[in-house]
């Protein structure tokens, strides 16, 4: 082979190799412009601009931290019992909420708290942290455990805005949380067997 040849033969393995490299690159990096962050968190990032005051490079900032500090997490499957155990709870909690709502509503934030945490997220007692991970895996519907989570903390004298439909709303958008962590729970009890 002439010298000539031999170049455009290396010349083209490099081209292909960068090519291949930006694209990975592209990839890998995707949830970090704001368009793979938009996919990525939905409704989660529409409140993060809003909190920044519509300063959408401070909420990216913020959002793609979460991801570096929570993307690697591993959701831990729950056994069996454990599953029938969280699902009996939620359904107490909702036959509970007749009676008495406020207090289905405070042992709904609390079962929230202890199912992401066996799955593997940080621990309830650090709420915002344990919110902060939620957001990462389940951006879709980690507003439901805020909304639960706010009316459950809210003062019970009647000062605070939870009324009952509040509370209802609340019980209602914690379950899409719950049905979501539960879900990923059984995919992965499946995928194991």
């Amino acid at each position: 082979m002439s010298t000539g040849v031999i170049v455009l033969i290396v010349i083209a393995a490099v081209v292909i190799v960068l090519g291949a490299a930006v694209l990975a690159l592209r990839a890998r990096g995707g949830t970090r412009g704001s368009r793979g962050l938009k996919r990525r968190f939905g409704p989660e990032y529409e409140r993060a601009v809003a909190r920044h005051d519509g300063d959408t490079k401070a909420a990216e900032r913020e959002l793609a931290q979460r991801v570096e500090r929570h993307g690697g997490l591993r959701e831990r499957p729950l056994e069996p019992t454990e599953a029938e155990r969280f699902e009996a709870r939620w359904t107490a909690a909702q036959e509970h909420f007749v009676d008495a709502p406020r207090e289905a509503v405070g042992e709904a934030d609390r079962l929230l708290a202890d199912l992401a945490r066996a799955r593997g997220f940080p621990d309830g007692a650090q709420y915002e942290e344990q919110l902060s991970a939620l957001s990462v895996h389940h951006a879709d519907h980690v507003q439901g455990y805020r909304h639960v989570h706010r009316v459950a903390h809210a003062p019970a004298d009647g000062s605070g805005t939870s009324g009952t439909e509040d509370m209802r709303e609340a019980m209602i958008e914690g379950r899409a949380l719950f049905e979501d962590l539960m879900g990923a729970s059984d995919k992965q009890r499946v995928g194991r067997s």
